[in-house]
Formats: structure tokens, C-alpha cells, sequence
């Protein structure tokens, strides 16, 4: 009988219940969408190596991916695709090979077994070996991920192996631009978590609660309906400290008369759905309560004209003009969005991004798009800022807003 270690029992013979979030029809449906992506932007090899792009390739997901790891430790390990033959392969660490096998669908997994060998020498290595490096080869160069030193020596070492290597940072992202009917059925019941989460904010605010305490409910809520951890910190923040919407929440206690703004987004298998709300500790001033209310009517203003595939400067002309008839434009914070889906951390901005201040030229919100969209503005009477943030579902034949919480302004008696 031969003997074998613990750490081999272990790593290649012990696996937990598979975690795969799609159908293998569906990663196969993603990998010919992705080839052909390929075939237009004339790549021949594409290494996959952003986490949202893992996980969308493969169903691969990690708690962490050496973001600022030691140098020792580098953040090279990815997904090699090769346009021709449609092949994959995943190449990671020892440490995380059991994590491969039941989080992801990838069939041909390599792992450097010789401690001396570093892992960008190793994929090269292999690379070539395959006859993947004589074309093309295209590198996610405005991904954090490998940063900027370890992905300049992963270049070199493909260019001295033979390789032409080229930015292909868009493949993936524009792929994903488009959701499946799964990945949309995702995203609404992320909606209906993030409905949870509000209600669950809203029942914990009290005067003298600490902002940590209002974050901590709603997460707990959101963790029992079936949530996940947020690809951000979730902001909660109030009084003076509205007017720094990304700020983090802290320690400070919540005053009578302050206004209280909640960012969130529910999350079910990686998919974000995100939701802002303004709540009032006690009645507000007349100015900040009219203020709040003409910004969250830019909801049921746009309502009646919203469709799939109209251009998007249908929709957020009509939104400025909504502004300046208001008298909203001069204090506004924000008013636009951007693409929602797949996010892990450190972000959960999706590539797409629009608003009233940009040219957004002849971009169109099609049909299974999913985006955000914030009306954000300063109050009187230095009250801080409201914060109104919805997510939208463009469908086949209507657009859907995936959560319901009210829009209005909330007073917390």
C-alpha cells in the first residue's frame, strides 16, 4: 500500500461539497461569449486574473487574493483562455487547491509542486509548453490584480517566453456587461435582501446608537435573509458627516435633529443590488424635508419613460432638466450611476458608469443591463447631504426597480 501525506490526502483527495453558483451550461455559454470577444479584439491567449473575472469564468471564489500581500507571496495565479481551442487552464498555489476544486468549474488545475520554482516562471513555463504564447496574448493590465510590480514581471517573463502581450482589460468586463436570466434572478433576490437590510436599519435607529450598531443590524438582517458580505464596508453616517457619503461608519453616537444616511447593497452568490435611504432622528426643518423630497421625486419622475434600449441620454437629460426645474442643480452631490453585478471586494462599481455631467455619446440601456441610479444632494440649513439610490433591471420588455423600500424621507420618531 502506498503511503501518501496528510497535506496530499488532503488537498487532492478530500473535497467539501461542491459551492458552484451556475450550471456548467451556463460557464460554457460565458466561455464561447468570451472567445468570441477574443476573436474581435485579436487575442489569441487571455489570462483571466481580476477575482470578479475568476469568479464569472469559473465560479471561483477566495477570501483572499494578495492584494497586499508580501512580495514573496505573489498575486499571479489566474485562468489561461485560448481562443482557437477553447481550453482553460487554472493555475494557483498548493494552499488554495482544495478552494479551486469545490468552489470552480475548471477542469484542468495546475499547481507548482517545486517550492524553488516561482509561480510566474511556472505559468510560463506551461504556457509555452501548450503553444499559447505564439500569438497574442492579452493581459488585464487595469485590474488591481496582479499590481503593478508582480504584472510587470509576469509581462517580461511573456515576452521573453515569445508572447506579443496587449491590454485586454475590456474582454471580460464588456462579457459581463450583459447579465443572464440567472444572473438577474440573483440580483432581484439581492434586492429583496436589501429591502431586509433597510427595514432592519430603520427598526435600530435611536437616538444615542452608534452608527457601528446601525450597520451591525441591517448586516445581521441581511446575513439571516439569505444575504452576504458586501464587496465595501456599508456606509452609514449621520449629522455633519452625510456630506462625505463614503465615509466610513464609526463609533459616533446618532443626535436628535441629525439626518442619517444608509448605503447599502443586499448580495446573494457575488450579485449586488444596491439601496440608499435618508432617515430623519425627529422632525426635520421644512427646508431639508422639501429638499429630500423633490431629489427622491426623480424616481417617479423618470418612471413613466424609462425602456430597454433607450439611448442614455434619454434618460438623464430629462433628469438634469428634473434638477434644474427644481432648483436642485447648484447643490447637487451626484446624479447618475453605474453597472451593477459580481463584486468582491475592494469595490462594488461595475466598468460602466454614466451621468449628468458627462458626454455619455450614443450609449443605450439594453436589455439585461442592470445599473444604479443616485440622486444625490447638499440640504439646507447644514444638514449634510440625501443620499437616494435605486437599482434597475432592464428587461426584455420593461424595466424593473429590484427593491421597494419608499423613496421618501423616513422620520424616526
Amino acid at each position: 500500500m502506498v503511503e501518501i501525506s496528510n497535506a496530499e490526502m488532503m488537498t487532492r483527495h478530500c473535497l467539501p461539497e461542491p459551492e458552484i453558483p451556475f450550471s456548467t451550461e451556463e460557464y460554457a455559454e460565458r466561455l464561447e461569449r468570451i472567445r468570441a470577444a477574443m476573436e474581435r479584439a485579436g487575442v489569441d491567449m487571455l489570462f483571466v486574473s481580476a477575482p470578479e473575472g475568476l469568479y464569472y469564468v469559473s465560479g471561483f471564489l477566495s477570501n483572499w487574493y494578495q492584494a497586499q500581500s508580501p512580495m514573496i507571496w505573489p498575486p499571479t495565479s489566474g485562468i489561461a483562455i485560448h481562443r482557437e481551442s477553447g481550453r482553460t487552464i487554472h493555475f494557483e498555489s498548493e494552499a488554495e487547491e482544495t478552494l479551486v476544486r469545490f468552489t470552480s468549474v475548471s477542469d484542468d488545475l495546475r499547481v507548482p509542486r517545486e517550492a524553488e520554482v516561482s509561480m510566474i516562471d511556472f505559468i510560463t513555463a506551461e504556457l509555452s509548453a501548450e503553444g499559447w504564447l505564439k500569438g497574442t496574448t492579452g493581459l488585464e493590465i487595469y485590474s488591481y490584480r496582479p499590481n503593478r510590480g508582480h504584472s510587470q514581471l509576469f509581462e517580461a517573463a511573456l515576452v521573453a517566453a515569445g508572447a506579443t502581450v496587449v491590454d485586454a482589460t475590456d474582454i471580460l468586463r464588456d462579457v459581463r456587461h450583459i447579465k443572464s436570466p440567472q444572473e438577474r434572478e440573483y440580483m432581484r433576490e439581492a434586492g429583496r435582501i436589501a429591502d431586509i437590510g433597510m427595514a432592519a436599519a430603520r427598526d435600530a435607529l435611536k437616538v444615542g446608537a452608534t452608527e457601528f450598531e446601525i450597520h451591525g443590524a441591517m448586516t445581521h438582517a441581511m446575513i439571516m435573509a439569505g444575504g452576504e458580505p458586501a464587496a465595501i464596508l456599508l456606509p452609514v453616517t449621520s449629522g455633519i458627516k452625510t456630506a462625505s457619503p463614503h465615509a466610513a461608519p464609526s463609533h459616533k453616537k446618532i443626535q436628535a435633529g441629525e439626518n442619517v444616511l444608509v448605503d447599502i447593497c443586499g448580495v446573494y452568490r457575488c450579485y449586488h443590488t444596491n439601496l440608499a435611504r435618508t432617515f430623519s432622528m425627529g422632525e426635520p426643518h421644512p427646508e431639508v424635508a422639501e429638499q429630500v423630497r423633490k431629489s427622491s421625486g426623480l424616481f417617479k419622475h423618470i418612471t413613466d419613460f424609462l425602456q430597454p434600449g433607450m439611448r442614455v441620454a434619454d434618460l438623464v437629460d430629462p433628469a438634469r432638466a428634473y434638477y434644474e426645474d427644481q432648483g436642485l442643480w447648484e447643490d447637487r452631490g451626484w446624479v447618475g450611476g453605474y453597472e451593477l453585478g459580481i463584486a468582491i471586494p475592494p469595490d462594488w462599481d461595475g466598468p460602466f458608469v454614466y451621468d449628468t455631467d458627462m458626454d455619455n455619446g450614443d450609449a443605450t440601456l439594453d436589455p439585461g443591463m442592470v445599473i444604479n441610479l443616485e440622486s444625490d444632494v447638499y440640504l439646507p440649513q447644514k444638514a449634510g447631504a440625501s443620499l437616494t439610490i435605486n437599482t434597475m433591471e432592464f428587461g426584455e420588455n420593461s424595466v424593473d426597480f429590484l427593491t421597494h423600500f419608499p423613496n421618501e424621507l423616513t422620520v424616526i420618531a
